[in-house]
């Protein structure tokens, strides 16, 4: 991916913006288990980040993706995982659906106020018996005039306690299991959804939900393209998603690197720096080659992507990848910094309670896994 003058301007923005807006109140987020979404998506807005790859009919910049993956790598220098992951369902993972199969209506509607900043989208696909296995989602959408009655409940939703609206997949008919389901624009104010607050083990800044459904009205204008088109409309968010969570797991992984280098050269054990020890200057070495190889993979997929191909393999790989990296990485870091490392408010220890959910959200690695082999030919043939 070449990075032109534009990219580079791009990220000094949001980095800036971060430097200012977002990791001097990242504390007290966190301690509060939530962030001022509405205000800060607005500031957003105003900078025009929240809708860089989409048309200029509905406020966005309509420039390419990879501009979205600067900024998504750029965020990844906040010093927590709950505010970027929380902006990137508002970029990435709840409009990419609605900006591509929308209505015009629909998207007047919703998505030029989401890329405003003004309104808050969620993304309602996990359900508490279906969270990577999408197609086993129960929640309904039935036919009533012109209107959708939806029944259900959804699990672990980011946003969700705030959101003004949540793109919401819902089966439609009795189908098929991957050609039944539809996704439909649901307003949050529509009477009969309640939220219920998830306490995490990590992501604390950021606000999660449980969203129940009790015959709640939508009307069919609300439906993104057609019905039954659900599941595949939903495969394609995810491979946006999937590259959001890798590009933006990057910029954190070498800040974590670099403090954790710092410190080991500033903290001695028996009478020598920490890092004067071949076992860990090594193995940080041994980490920087693994970011640069999942830079690379990221790279090369968000190009085959701006290039119009299908990058499910790729972007399954970089996800999988970033997820078991952030994992591997966070531990390591944790452990030269020690008994440090495992204070509530080290950098260290707060990298590695956020960065485990990557390996969960947006499809576990058994999910990442699996697609790999099927891409592969490598799965078993199903018993006769």
């Amino acid at each position: 991916m070449q990075f032109s003058t534009e990219h580079r301007q791009l990220a000094d923005t949001v980095e800036k913006f971060i430097e200012k807006e977002i990791n001097p109140h990242v504390a007290a987020w966190e301690k509060a288990e939530e962030f001022p979404s509405h205000q800060l998506f607005k500031k957003l807005g105003n900078l025009g980040l929240l809708g860089l790859k989409y048309p200029e009919q509905f406020g966005g910049s309509g420039l390419d993706f990879s501009y979205s993956m600067v900024m998504a790598e750029s965020l990844g220098l906040c010093h927590c995982g709950g505010v970027p992951m929380a902006i990137g369902v508002q970029t990435d993972m709840c409009t990419p659906a609605l900006a591509r199969f929308g209505s015009d209506e629909l998207r007047h509607a919703y998505l030029a106020p989401a890329i405003a900043g003004d309104l808050v989208g969620c993304i309602g696909v996990s359900e508490v018996g279906g969270g990577s296995d999408v197609a086993a989602i129960r929640t309904t959408a039935t036919s009533d005039g012109d209107d959708y009655l939806i029944n259900g409940s959804k699990m672990w939703i980011t946003n969700g306690i705030k959101a003004d609206w949540c793109c919401l997949l819902a089966n439609t008919s009795d189908g098929p299991a991957h050609k039944n389901k539809s996704l439909i624009i649901v307003p949050m104010d529509a009477a009969g959804i309640t939220r219920q607050k998830i306490h995490k083990v990590g992501m604390h800044s950021s606000d999660t939900a449980q969203l129940f459904f009790d015959n709640v009205r939508v009307p069919k204008r609300n439906l993104i393209g057609q019905e039954g088109m659900g599941f595949t409309f939903q495969m394609m968010q995810f491979q946006e998603e999937r590259l959001y969570a890798a590009a933006s797991s990057l910029k954190n992984l070498d800040r974590l690197i670099d403090a954790t280098i710092a410190y080991t050269r500033e903290r001695s054990t028996f009478g020598r720096p920490i890092i004067d020890n071949q076992s860990v200057h090594f193995r940080l070495a041994e980490l920087r080659c693994e970011i640069e190889a999942l830079r690379a993979l990221t790279y090369s997929a968000v190009e085959s992507y701006v290039a119009g191909k299908d990058v499910t393999r790729l972007a399954s790989m970089a996800k999988l990848k970033c997820g078991r990296l952030s994992r591997e990485v966070t531990d390591s870091c944790m452990q030269y910094w020690g008994g440090m490392g495992y204070t509530a408010d080290n950098l260290v220890s707060t990298a590695w309670r956020d960065s485990r959910l990557v390996s969960i959200g947006g499809g576990a690695d058994e999910i990442m896994l699996g697609i790999i082999c099927k891409l592969e030919g490598t799965l078993p043939k199903a018993s006769a």
